[in-house]
């Protein structure tokens, strides 16, 4: 074997085998990291295995153990073990999965894979679908065919003439929003004053009364993007209700699922999407539920046509397939990963049953966690899970809402601190609030008493720290 391959080998192998033992976050700070990577640009190269040395050894403090069951900060997946091994081969392989003609394998194995996708979350069989680097460009993706869709129907083709001068379009959309949708909205020179936020309830849902009251206004083109699990409570809005409004305003409906999509295929969960399957385009993640390395974001899109003409293009150089389907007729990308490929991979592993399997227990581990450390002194629940997303809150009796703002922010540094665990800060309803996501294949029940053990001791240190002062 080629001794640096040898060693990102054992190297990998290292990592993997020591998230149980290891610190979740990173340990290296940020000037022993500049220290170590930021030097001249050598005049003069290096040996292969010298090179991978040095990364094995200087970077691995600086990595956060989000492969752990303890990451529960931000919803990211530890990565299957087929799905990583599937990675390994993408990247030896090396192909530009863009045409049929440039991979053929790639093309069909990515072909399986999105129909397997549409079948497992229960989508139209006959929407289009494409593998993108992340959720943001799923969105994009979408949301330009919901362009190219709205446009033509008024007479304006925007993939020839652009947007100067185009009927105007809005963006209708939750306060609860991921950020990515913003960006989407630039990105497609829509531009992020056309977006007007929907008021949400106190359970997160966009109301019909909101709806109502925005679609009174008809007089612009409109996109309304949904929530199929937010970020932070992971709150589904009323699909059942909401969509058919949309659509009898003539309006294009996007969700939001960056996670929470998955939620279709567990039985004990689906009916939170209810009436998801009506919507116009889904934007989801491969890398979050799923458990497949980062690098995969899945849009789906009932209007073929629209998201076709939306994302293809032609080159003398380029032949295109008759038959087989060529993946950058549906992205944004020419030069691309096979990032199906791990997907496949891990439906594979995983099947029907074990991709349920893995939400349901998710879901159970979240509520266990929030339960737990909720139940502590100092601790209080802002947010039970519905799903796999929680939010809890820490405070000192007497204390300001600000002074336990502050407070919450600086338990979670500490928990994370002892390695343990790792959790995120978020604000949610103008208050900060720690953040409770379990996605990760790797989660375990000991995970989760460790996780409450960690939260337990930091909170009675700091309440003793209280009395000694």
């Amino acid at each position: 074997m080629n001794k640096a391959l040898e060693l990102a080998w054992h190297g990998a192998t290292e990592w993997i085998e020591g998230l149980e033992h290891r610190s979740v976050g990173a340990t290296a700070g940020l000037a022993d990291l500049r220290l170590s990577f930021t030097v001249p640009l050598p005049e003069e190269g290096a040996s292969a295995e010298y090179v991978i040395r040095k990364l094995i050894d200087e970077a691995k403090s600086g990595m956060h153990g989000s492969a752990s069951g303890r990451f529960y900060a931000w919803v990211i997946g530890g990565g299957l073990e087929s799905a990583l091994a599937a990675d390994w081969l993408v990247a030896t392989w090396d192909q530009n999965a863009a045409l049929y003609s440039a991979s053929p394998a790639s093309a069909v194995i990515e072909e399986t894979a999105g129909e397997w996708i549409k079948e497992l979350l229960d989508l139209p069989r006959d929407a289009s679908f494409a593998f993108t680097s992340g959720c943001q460009m799923a969105h994009m993706t979408s949301l330009a065919a919901a362009r190219m869709a709205l446009l033509k129907g008024v007479g304006w083709n925007v993939e020839e003439d652009g947007l100067f001068g185009a009927p105007e379009i809005r963006v209708l959309t939750s306060d609860q929003r991921h950020v990515t949708i913003d960006r989407a909205v630039r990105f497609l020179g829509i531009g992020r004053n056309a977006i007007e936020q929907l008021k949400t309830d106190k359970d997160g849902r966009v109301s019909p009364a909101a709806l109502d009251s925005a679609l009174a206004d008809n007089s612009r083109l409109t996109m309304l993007v949904l929530n199929a699990a937010d970020l932070n409570i992971g709150a589904c809005d009323p699909f059942r209700k909401l969509i058919p409004m949309a659509h009898a305003a003539g309006a294009w409906v996007h969700i939001d699922g960056a996670f929470g999509l998955f939620a279709r295929a567990s039985r004990t969960h689906r009916h939170l999407l209810d009436g998801v399957e009506l919507a116009d385009s889904w934007a989801t993640d491969g890398h979050k539920w799923l458990n497949v390395p980062f690098d995969c974001g899945i849009a789906i899109v009932r209007n073929r046509e629209a998201h076709r003409a939306a994302m293809t293009s032609s080159a003398s150089y380029v032949a295109p397939a008759t038959a087989a389907r060529d993946q950058t007729d549906w992205n944004p990308e020419y030069s691309r990963r096979a990032r199906g490929i791990p997907v496949y991979a891990a439906l594979r592993e995983l099947g029907r049953s074990g991709v349920e399997a893995l939400v349901d227990r998710c879901c159970a581990y979240c509520t266990e966690l929030v339960e737990g450390i909720g139940a502590l002194p100092g601790a209080e629940i802002v947010a039970r899970p519905t799903l796999n997303q929680g939010l809890l809150r820490f405070g000192r009796s007497g204390a300001s809402p600000e002074q336990n703002d502050a407070f919450t922010d600086a338990t979670i540094q500490r928990i994370n601190a002892t390695g343990e665990a790792f959790f995120s800060g978020t604000t949610w309803r103008g208050r900060r609030a720690m953040r409770v996501s379990v996605v990760n294949w790797r989660t375990t029940e000991q995970d989760v008493r460790r996780a409450i053990a960690a939260a337990a001791a930091v909170l009675a240190q700091e309440f003793a720290e209280d009395i000694a002062i």
